[in-house]
């Protein structure tokens, strides 16, 4: 064949090698220690990361790569291996070094054929240092420092595999179970931290900032929230309250205190909700038959809060409608498999019928106090779950005892009515103003998150879910927080201080009607100069009209014709 008829095919080989070489530079990221990468994966393409110049001193280096919701695979090889590799939101690898190792490569790639944006980092560690998930036997890699997560409706829960001790380059690991001693990994200590991203904000750069925060160990521990310390003996885990559309990072720093040492495990993120779903995900986190419970919750209690006592029945519906569903609610959710629509609707018909049983109870039997008892109760409810929304309720007395817990939840809930013995009117007007409050609150927190929902929140969880003592229920306090309870303390005060000045010259409470009509009633029949003593009965009328209507009436007057 002629060299005309081969230089077009050579030409288009060597078309083709250039364009390989220049694919493979474009799809190279090279980082450096410390420093991090914004790095975006297209569809079906392999990203390889880079590090060179890796001082001698360095025995580790891992690898993190985090996204916001979407998986990426973080491989030793360019072709992913189910115990070479690890496919997460938050992702990364440990390699050890080799004795002259001066580079290493990785390789990051999408498993769901997305285009991904990702933030990475490299972080190495020395011979001294701690070896984060070297003892690891759960996961199919052979050192895996990553964290796994989980949450539902009501708890988070991470876990991790544990560490060894470290070694030099070229050395072999130390055993992980060969012994208990102060010279194996059994000394080693795991502290746990939390950091929490800015409220109502699921943005990708607020992730990414986040991460860039506390992805080492100096700004975990500036930045985030130490929550608890494990030894080697304890389970390899933690749990936590989980919050809907509250994005948390956690991360684990493991420490050795021989060598005074210490190493994080790759930080992991959580919105405990889903991205991915259209109908109640992060992004419409609320559903509509909440909204709109909340919603007239709020305004039902922006009355109370500045008319309830006033209109005594309206205040009674409403505490016993509170008291009625929300007990109800507990009692189907524990007891049936309704789903959460059917249940609210349930609680709230029940929460109707509480409400007009205690109207009545006043009505009939004009029993004030009984009425004052569960208005108390209703305040003693938020008092103590106001004390365990604290960092008190953290407490491990509070935390591994449900029957502490509920113990002293009780002693607090049931204190608050006996001051209404003393001071009825004060402390039903007190009620009043705080719950009526606070009922805005949860309103408002129905379209805008506010960790003061937890409050209340966090007490129905405990009812719910039987393993909820074991959670921290630690929430972030920010702006929004510090504008609500301010909100919630002058609405508070301002309908506290406008029902007790109006109140001030009236009666303590109004009267029965059911008393009242029994009193004018025999006031009637005793008082023979009142004009309503000589008037029938109101039965009596009603048989009277009757008669008149069904008995055919005689003529009146003369039969015989007139004489002229």
């Amino acid at each position: 064949m002629s060299l005309w008829t081969w230089s077009p095919l050579l030409l288009l080989l060597l078309l083709h090698s250039i364009c390989e070489v220049n694919a493979q530079v474009e799809n190279r990221v090279v980082f450096l220690p410390g420093m991090f990468q914004n790095v975006n994966i297209s569809q079906n393409e392999t990203v390889q990361a880079m590090v060179s110049g890796i001082p001698p001193e360095v025995a580790f280096i891992t690898l993190q790569f985090h996204t916001q919701h979407h998986n990426v695979t973080l491989s030793y090889n360019r072709m992913p291996s189910l115990d070479l590799s690890m496919t997460a939101v938050d992702s990364g690898l440990l390699s050890s070094l080799l004795p002259a190792q001066i580079s290493l490569s990785l390789f990051l790639s999408s498993p769901n054929s997305d285009t991904v944006a990702s933030i990475g980092v490299i972080l190495p560690l020395s011979s001294t240092d701690p070896v984060p998930g070297a003892c690891n036997m759960e996961s199919n890699l052979d050192v895996d420092p990553n964290l796994n997560i989980h949450y539902n409706l009501y708890e988070t829960t991470i876990r991790f595999a544990p560490a060894n001790t470290g070694y030099a380059r070229g050395n072999s690991p130390p055993l992980c179970d060969e012994s208990t001693g102060a010279d194996t990994r059994w000394r080693l200590q795991y502290d746990i931290y939390q950091y929490f991203l800015p409220e109502n904000d699921l943005s990708e750069r607020s992730l990414f900032s986040g991460i860039q925060a506390v992805a080492d160990i100096s700004g975990m521990m500036q930045n985030g929230k130490h929550v608890m310390t494990l030894s080697s003996s304890d389970m390899s885990m933690a749990v936590f309250n989980s919050i809907p559309g509250q994005g948390i990072i956690y991360s684990v720093i493991v420490r050795d205190p021989l060598w005074n040492t210490s190493a994080p495990y790759i930080p992991v993120h959580t919105y405990a909700c889903s991205f991915a779903s259209t109908l109640d995900g992060c992004q419409t986190l609320g559903k509509v038959s909440t909204k709109v419970f909340f919603t007239i919750t709020g305004l039902v209690g922006l009355f109370v809060c500045f008319f309830g006592h006033r209109f005594f029945k309206c205040e009674l519906f409403c505490m016993g409608f509170s008291f009625a569903a929300f007990f109800f609610f507990v009692l189907i959710t524990r007891t049936t498999e309704l789903n959460y629509d059917l249940r609210l609707a349930v609680s709230a018909v029940i929460g109707v019928v509480g409400g007009v049983l205690l109207v009545m109870s006043w009505w009939r039997f004009g029993s004030v106090m009984a009425c004052i008892v569960v208005v108390g109760l209703m305040l003693g409810f938020l008092i103590a779950s106001t004390v365990f929304f604290t960092p008190l309720g953290d407490l491990d007395v509070f935390r591994q005892s449900d029957v502490v817990f509920w113990v002293t939840f009780c002693c607090i809930m049931i204190i608050v009515p006996l001051f209404f013995v003393r001071w009825p009117r004060e402390g039903n007007i007190c009620t009043c103003g705080i719950v009526g409050a606070y009922a805005v609150i949860l309103a408002v927190n129905a379209y805008m998150y506010t960790s003061l929902s937890f409050i209340a929140l966090n007490i129905l969880k405990r009812l719910l879910n039987n393993n909820f003592s074991a959670m921290f229920t630690d929430v972030p306090f920010q702006t929004i927080d510090y504008i609500l309870i301010t909100v919630w303390v002058v609405l508070g005060v301002c309908g506290i201080v406008l029902q007790l000045y109006r109140e001030r010259s009236r009666p303590f409470f109004p009267p029965s009607p059911y008393l009242m009509w029994m009193q004018e009633r025999e006031r009637r029949k005793t008082n023979v100069l009142d004009p309503s003593h000589h008037f029938p009965p109101l039965p009596n009328r009603l048989m009277a009209r009757v008669r008149q209507l069904t008995k055919r009436m005689e003529p009146a007057g003369e039969h015989t014709p007139l004489l002229l």
